[in-house]
């Protein structure tokens, strides 16, 4: 993961997904999870030959896919990973990011590297349940979201920031990649 070269305002600290983290030598467990999810694709093709309904469809398209992935998140912090079991927010709250973990997706602004698209479809085989990626780390359909979710309790959504190129040589290192090739992905 990239880490912030300047300290952040909330914390003080240069933040870092990896941060939320237990380390392996501190004989606990953690846990980390990856998701995707999708749209029906002919979802994006309403209203082709209408440029508002097809706004509308592309609008109402992305909206279903956050929806989906927020979601997803609530039941693995309630039931599956059990966290918060008896978590109950209300949308303002859950707009506040009152609950505990986060679910930073791929391509934002902390974790702007969508080469990881590539890691999570060999994860998840993507594909069926119909998103495919294109050579540049992009899913299609666009109204698609992947990331990770991470339970920690004191993680929290971030941005990375410029970063240096020395940071991206050491990045590209330990992803096994040129620095030109991990620069295509950053966004």
């Amino acid at each position: 993961m990239l880490r912030q070269q300047r300290p952040d305002p909330g914390s003080g600290y240069c933040l870092c997904l990896a941060d939320f983290l237990l380390p392996l030598e501190s004989g606990k467990t953690d846990k980390i999870g990856v998701f995707a999810v999708t749209v029906d694709s002919e979802m994006e093709h309403s209203g082709d030959g209408d440029p508002y309904r097809r706004m509308l469809a592309q609008t109402l398209s992305d909206r279903l896919a956050e929806a989906t992935a927020e979601k997803l998140h609530e039941e693995v912090r309630r039931k599956y990973w059990g966290y918060a079991p008896e978590e109950h927010l209300s949308i303002a709250e859950m707009h506040q990011e009152k609950f505990q973990g986060i679910r930073p997706a791929v391509g934002y602004p902390s974790m702007p590297d969508v080469s990881i698209n590539f890691l999570i479809d060999s994860l998840l085989r993507m594909d069926e349940i119909g998103i495919r990626l294109t050579q540049s780390g992009m899913m299609i359909p666009h109204a698609s979201v992947s990331g990770l979710m991470l339970a920690h309790p004191k993680a929290r959504y971030f941005n990375i920031g410029t970063t240096g190129s020395d940071q991206l040589a050491d990045y590209a290192r330990r992803r096994n990649m040129n620095i030109n090739e991990i620069r295509r992905f950053i966004k």
